[in-house]
């Protein structure tokens, strides 16, 4: 078994885009910890205990903000915006004036580009040991959009091994806004083979089918004898094995799946039967998108030296839905001058309390 720890603060102070960068790590009473870095106002490294009681580190990332720099994988960890997921076309009118945006996804504009929240530095404070905001003025143009945006993240870890992360923003101009989290798990451990055995647990009743270039196609179709149905706990590659155009046009799983909107609430759940560690994820978002990854390549090496192959990681990534800002069908992602943007998740971890929550 690897013997995980969080990575050597030295070897993320750097300087990126003219600013300076930093380890930060919150522990509780409980033991866990959470390492975060300004850089992309992003989740390093997750230690939770295992079965065993060995510190288990459940995050995929890497070792160094050199590493990071020069990775394949922009997202992984990351605090993704302005808008998450993908904007058909890379473009969206607002108030009748088109804003034209990078294609990094086919014609498609995925995660805002190159130059998105990924690969910003943010500002920080850090009041107590288990809890650090973030900071970022995104301005008036910057990779496209409209509006001189001020975003405030806080990631704070609670003693029942929870790590609560609250998003806020408000901006000077009629906007669009989606933010998420896209950290990547591996609930066996960091670098210990593919997550495909993991059993997932999705409470949603309609997912939405996407075209052949994964912009929804519907408002949400029925989970209902499709491999999309996760309403009982159920292995992923039972369900990746069955024959579905869905599953070839997205290589696996790569899908949004509809929440019914009130208080933050479960969304998601994963459990590795190997570790015994269970994720519950909750919150007040509209929909969590469900991502194998597929589309990791083993260019990129990990934190424990092992390359990043396909299957790797799985993402609860809680958001809105993809291209909304050109789709009435879906809940508004208006942010209008001087309105707050609120948003709150949470990651729960756990033992196998084998049984269905």
């Amino acid at each position: 078994m690897t013997k995980y720890a969080i990575p050597d603060t030295d070897r993320f102070k750097t300087k990126h885009r003219d600013k300076n960068t930093h380890l930060i790590v919150l522990q509780n009473q409980a033991g866990m910890q959470v390492a975060l870095t300004d850089y992309g106002a992003r989740i390093v490294s997750i230690l939770v205990p295992n079965s065993q009681g060995e510190a288990t580190d459940v995050a995929l990332g890497f070792g160094s903000i050199a590493d990071y720099l020069k990775a394949e994988s922009k997202f992984l960890g990351t605090t993704v915006g302005r808008y998450a997921n993908r904007i058909a076309n890379a473009r969206f009118e607002l108030d009748g004036q088109t804003y034209q945006l990078e294609q990094n996804n086919g014609s498609n504009c995925l995660h805002s580009g190159k130059d998105g929240f990924h690969d910003q530095v943010w500002d920080r404070q850090t009041s107590v040991q288990r809890k650090v905001d973030f900071y970022y003025t995104a301005k008036d143009g910057e990779s496209g959009f409209p509006g001189n945006l001020n975003v405030h993240i806080s990631y704070e870890l609670t003693d029942q091994n929870e790590l609560k992360i609250a998003y806020r923003a408000v901006t000077d101009r009629k906007t669009v806004l989606n933010l998420t989290n896209h950290a990547y798990f591996n609930l066996h451990g960091e670098g210990q083979g593919e997550i495909l055995d993991h059993l997932v647990y999705i409470p949603s009743q309609e997912y939405i089918t996407t075209d052949e270039n994964q912009i929804p196609s519907s408002a949400g179709e029925s989970v209902e004898n499709t491999p999309f149905d996760f309403r009982e706990r159920t292995r992923i590659s039972d369900r990746l094995d069955l024959d579905h155009p869905q599953l070839k046009v997205a290589a696996g799983f790569d899908h949004s799946y509809v929440v019914v909107p009130s208080a933050e609430q479960l969304v998601a759940s994963a459990l590795s039967e190997q570790s015994g560690i269970q994720l519950d994820v909750f919150s007040t978002e509209p929909s969590v998108h469900f991502y194998i990854g597929s589309h990791l390549l083993g260019k990129d090496t990990g934190k424990s030296g092992v390359a990043y192959q396909p299957y790797s990681g799985f993402c609860f990534e809680t958001q809105h839905f993809p291209n909304s800002p050109n789709d009435s069908k879906f809940p508004s992602v208006t942010l209008d001058k001087g309105q707050e943007y609120q948003s709150k998740t949470t990651y729960k971890f756990s033992l196998n309390k084998k049984s269905l929550i």
